[in-house]
């Protein structure tokens, strides 16, 4: 049998890997908003 415990794993890696994830969709996401609104004011 193993010594794990349920809820005992060390998650740090993850959460940052995770949390950089979410930084990097942010900024493309509103880089995308951008470039549509951009496009949308000056494209007549």
């Amino acid at each position: 049998m193993s010594n794990y415990v349920h809820g005992s794993a060390d998650t740090t890696t993850q959460e940052e890997t995770f949390d950089g994830f979410l930084r990097w969709i942010k900024r493309i996401s509103i880089l995308s908003i951008s470039v549509l609104v951009f496009l949308a004011i000056f494209n007549s």
